[in-house]
């Protein structure tokens, strides 16, 4: 009997389905449908979490191509970003360089997993024929009033010379330098996200087919409220300024204010500053530490006391303080401070000996605030104190809307509506990245690039041997002409934020060569993404950035109406986790050692014979060693193996772990698949009665799989082709029964193990590849059962069960009951006190 070879069979079908071109997207007269996972960074080699993202996505569009689908499957990478800057500075080389060959090398790995990917539609972000379109984009967006200049506060590395994102702020530190973060003001390029915070905001209600938790996140993070807008006017007026404004979500609380809090970059703080050494040297200290609410909150809180006083509406002067806790970005970058309500604000008030001043207690407690602000959810009903408005019982919501009322009909503030979303700050100090285009002239000030002088090349005779932007001091790029006035200029050396890239490749996908950023026609066509899938740690930017883009590429021209939500679905998939294993050196550090490195059975490392500790399974991390080469597992047992276990261990949505012994058990699994084919190929056994009960069998199978598939649900589908295999061995039915049903066993497997599935599928005597042979359709006939199986329970304790017709009557029920071996032992010749019948549920028999 021939043995399963996946070594031999995998590379013969991927030749055969390249050879007829198998996978190339067409627009055609069918029905078309675009699954896409989210592109991959190319870091060097591909992961087992890769092989579990690409494989669900494969799945979808296999299934959807067998179910007479036009399918658009396509692949490109990520390719802008530091971590190949940081490759150039420690190994002398040149990002470009870095990249490009991570990406062979990568794309070399994903090959050999039989994606049904349109390999022809491949691109880098950081290929010149993408980005100079995204150029054209900016230019397009610039004069459409969506990107402009403005100041910001930016993460400042003064060694590294650039902005730093958020994340890379770590304990005030820079991730690289390690050089104390400065919050700085330069001027940047920002896309007026927060324009279309409203848009945006309504638009999660229609994605149905989203996570709920994915649309609360973005929901979270536009941040609607409405609040009270207001000015306290100061005690006397101070180089210009008479008063300052606030934006308050809690006005609320008015009544427990006792301070006024401004930013060290606030109108007010800087005239000050003019006058204030001390100032200056606070501002600038304070400026030493992460812009993030995050980094906000956990550092101490200081300020610096300014000896002004705003006049309180309610009574009383609020002294002014300049804070390291208040940003200009956030609303007005000034606040008041209700200790009693804020813990923030607390903490300061505590530390610089502040009132502190209750304006609501719980309804069923009198207690006050001593270090621990009370801060109830707004939904809450409490009892207030001396409220603005007059509240003495209220939920802090109805305070808050009454105390608005309130205070505009006293001519204090207005209501406003705002949002927690800022605009979306898109300039980068670094090469690698895509060129804003424009120029800086002396006489036109900032002028657009024509778009017949894009793409903006980024040089390739660069150097990382100094800290900064390699395009600042580049001795020829940076030079230029106007191309308003023709005289010379110099080109911006910012880059763009890598989530531009990210941000509408969706979109070029639909037509990857095309000479303008989208073929309307073929974006028309494609879009939307019919299936999206990718990691939740994407919940928020990214998605929320490609919603705008599709927003925008509208308003520019670019992308058909009703592509403004570009993902119909999208599935967040959970992660591939490994055991971690470990020993210590003689100074009792871990020391990690990869899986192949360990034997189990004695949990030694094979090569010393040293006890190892095994941690539980975590996500996969190469500090960790508890990685698994997927294609370590594709030499050992194939690619279907691999694509099997990552779909049949657990729901995709959760955590799957990767075992070796679950690994050989799958590819046990399958080479039995192919024993079962070789058997049935060779069989003539004639029909007979058991071909009906396969006929069912096969119907429930086909229902069970495709709702599993439907639904995101391919543990399922694997569990029932699990059952299903076991049923066809088992079976006694006829040859050409057998043929059928394994024919139908290839087509269920097809999306999952596509290699095997294609070999069955010509064994079995399949026309063409199974790929392109139409999705099986459950006869409804053959699901409906005729035959019910009723449990007995012999005094209350369930001790047997019979199957009866759907129909049957009572008294045959009872007839067939009295026989069941069970009920005989149990009555010992005598006659049941009650015998129960409950029609389609349960016997009871009371002895």
């Amino acid at each position: 009997m021939s043995r399963y070879d996946a070594a031999a069979t995998e590379p013969k079908w991927q030749a055969a389905w390249d050879k007829a071109d198998l996978f190339l997207a067409r627009r055609t007269d069918q029905p078309k449908y675009y699954v896409l996972e989210m592109f991959p960074y190319p870091s060097g080699r591909i992961h087992i979490g890769h092989v579990r993202n690409y494989t669900m996505g494969d799945v979808i569009a296999r299934y959807k191509m067998s179910c007479g689908f036009s399918v658009l499957h396509p692949m490109g990478w990520d390719a802008f970003g530091m971590p190949a800057e940081n490759a150039a500075m420690a190994s002398g080389g040149h990002p470009k360089d870095w990249t490009y060959d991570n990406i062979s090398v990568m794309r070399g790995q994903m090959k050999p997993l039989g994606l049904s990917i349109d390999w022809t539609r491949e691109f880098a972000t950081c290929d010149p024929e993408y980005y100079g379109q995204q150029q054209a984009l900016f230019l397009d967006m610039l004069e459409a009033g969506l990107v402009y200049r403005k100041p910001a506060i930016v993460n400042w590395d003064p060694v590294d010379m650039t902005v730093l994102a958020n994340e890379q702020v770590i304990d005030g530190k820079g991730w690289r330098s390690g050089a104390e973060v400065e919050r700085k003001e330069l001027t940047q390029w920002a896309f007026a996200i927060s324009d279309m915070a409203e848009e945006l905001l309504d638009g999660l209600k229609g994605l149905d087919d989203w996570p709920e938790k994915v649309r609360l996140m973005q929901e979270n993070w536009i941040g609607k409220s409405r609040g009270l807008q207001m000015t306290f006017a100061l005690s006397a007026p101070v180089g210009g300024h008479d008063g300052i404004e606030i934006y308050t979500t809690r006005p609320d609380t008015l009544r427990g204010a006792s301070f006024i809090a401004i930013a060290p970059e606030h109108p007010l703080a800087k005239a000050l500053a003019e006058e204030d050494a001390d100032l200056v040297a606070f501002a600038t200290d304070v400026r030493k530490g992460g812009t993030t609410e995050e980094a906000l909150e956990k550092a101490e809180k200081r300020g610096y006391d300014t000896g002004l006083t705003v006049e309180n509406p309610l009574g009383g002067t609020l002294p002014v303080w300049v804070a390291n806790f208040v940003l200009m970005d956030y609303g007005t970058g000034a606040i008041f401070g209700c200790p009693a309500h804020d813990q923030r604000d607390l903490d300061f008030a505590r530390k610089y000996d502040l009132p502190v001043t209750d304006t609501f207690v719980a309804l069923d407690d009198d207690a006050r605030v001593t270090n621990t602000a009370f801060t109830p959810p707004k939904t809450d009903r409490v009892r207030w104190i001396d409220q603005p408005a007059g509240l003495t019982e209220a939920t802090g919501q109805e305070a808050i809307d009454a105390t608005i009322d309130w205070a505009e009909a006293k001519g204090l503030g207005t209501g406003k509506v705002q949002y927690r979303l800022r605009d979306w700050g898109l300039s980068r100090q670094r090469y690698w990245g895509c060129p804003i285009p424009v120029v800086h002239c002396d006489d036109c000030g900032v002028v657009p690039e024509a778009k017949e002088n894009l793409p903006v090349r980024l040089p390739d005779d660069v150097t990382f041997d100094v800290p900064g932007n390699p395009l600042d001091r580049h001795p020829t790029w940076r030079e230029c002409a106007c191309p308003k006035c023709g005289k010379p200029a110099r080109r911006e050396t910012d880059t763009m934020d890598t989530f531009v890239d990210s941000s509408w490749y969706f979109a070029r996908f639909t037509a990857p060569r095309a000479e303008t950023p989208t073929d309307v026609d073929d974006a028309a066509y494609w879009m939307n993404v019919d299936q999206y899938i990718g990691g939740v740690e994407h919940a928020i930017l990214h998605l929320l950035y490609s919603r705008f883009f599709a927003r925008a590429m509208q308003k520019t021209g670019h992308l058909p109406q009703g592509t403004e939500e570009p993902f119909d679905a999208l599935f967040t998939q959970g992660m591939v986790t490994h055991a971690i294993y470990s020993t210590k050196d003689d100074k009792g550090r871990d020391v990690y050692h990869l899986p192949e490195d360990v034997d189990l059975d004695t949990k030694t490392l094979r090569a010393t014979g040293e006890p190892i500790t095994v941690t539980p399974p975590v996500k996969m991390s190469k500090s960790k060693k508890n990685v698994v080469d997927p294609m370590d597992i594709i030499a050992t047992y194939g690619a279907d193996t691999a694509r099997w276990f990552v779909l049949s261990d657990s729901p995709p949505e959760r955590d799957v772990e990767w075992t070796a012994s679950g690994a050989e058990a799958t590819a046990k699994h399958l080479a039995r698949v192919h024993r079962l084919a070789t058997d049935i190929e060779r069989a003539d056994r004639a029909a007979n009665a058991a071909d009906a009960d396969l006929a069912k069998a096969t119907a429930r199978a086909i229902q069970e799989v495709t709702d599993g598939i439907e639904g995101f649900a391919f543990n399922k589908s694997v569990a029932k082709l699990y059952e299903f295999t076991n049923t066809l061995h088992k079976s006694d039915a006829g040859a050409e029964a057998r043929r059928d049903a394994m024919k139908v066993l290839a087509q269920l497997m097809a999306p999952m193990t596509p290699h095997l599935a294609e070999e069955v599928w010509s064994m079995m005597g399949g026309e063409g590849f199974v790929v392109n042979a139409a999705w099986p359709k459950a006869d409804e006939a053959l699901l409906v059962e005729d035959t019910i199986t009723l449990p007995i329970q012999i005094n209350g304790k369930k001790k047997s069960e019979i199957e009866v017709a759907k129909d049957a009557p009572k008294p045959e029920i009872e007839a067939l009951v009295m026989q069941d071996a069970q009920v005989v032992k149990a009555l010992d010749g005598g006659q049941p006190k009650k015998l129960i019948v409950v029609p389609g549920r349960i016997v009871n028999v009371v002895v």
